[in-house]
């Protein structure tokens, strides 16, 4: 498979699984009080790791514009008329990526604490930037903001870490200690 196809496959693969979490309750894990954990940002980070960062900007955006769209036409939550905003919605999930992408570049020599790292780094960019567009609006006080992304934030970037780690992990054969993965070794994108 060319480069360019594989990209093409790999980022409208990870964009559609986007679209599919963001709109059914396989994106919204059930939290605290009634607030939900998303799960919707794993794979802009995927993407980012093992295609590169314009992959990850890419499913970003997907991500980012499919919630805009499910906020606008069929709400679940209370603060879904804030996601209308494409501020909140849109731009801080372009940057998902190329911020998980950055960390994994950065850290590779190191391959698993590198994913970790990225999933971590990637899901804590959504939240920061969202709960920050979020009270730069004043569409919520800061004090509610540091509440969510405590509750909500820290969790979903825990969870973020551990499925980058072991998605990409297999994806690439990455040895774990725990076996091999049986797929052929891919190159590594968006490093050189």
């Amino acid at each position: 498979m060319t480069e360019r196809i594989r990209f093409l496959v790999i980022t409208g693969a990870l964009g559609a699984l986007s679209v599919v979490l963001s709109m059914t309750p396989l994106g919204f894990i059930p939290w605290l009080s009634g607030a939900s954990l998303t799960t919707m940002h794993i794979p802009v980070i995927i993407g980012a790791v093992v295609q590169g960062p314009l992959a990850g900007t890419i499913i970003g955006g997907i991500f980012g514009l499919f919630g805009l769209i499910r906020a606008a036409v069929a709400p679940t939550g209370p603060l879904d008329p804030l996601f209308v905003n494409p501020i909140v919605s849109v731009i801080p999930r372009l940057l998902i990526g190329p911020a998980a992408w950055g960390v994994w570049y950065a850290l590779k020599r190191f391959p698993l604490p590198a994913l970790f790292a990225a999933g971590a780094v990637g899901s804590l960019v959504n939240t920061v930037l969202v709960l920050s567009a979020l009270g730069a609006l004043n569409a919520l006080p800061w004090g509610v903001i540091w509440g969510i992304a405590v509750a909500n934030g820290l969790p979903e970037a825990g969870a973020a870490a551990l499925i980058t780690m072991a998605v990409v992990a297999a994806w690439k054969r990455i040895d774990t200690g725990k076996g091999g993965s049986a797929l052929p070794d891919l190159p590594d994108e968006g490093t050189e």
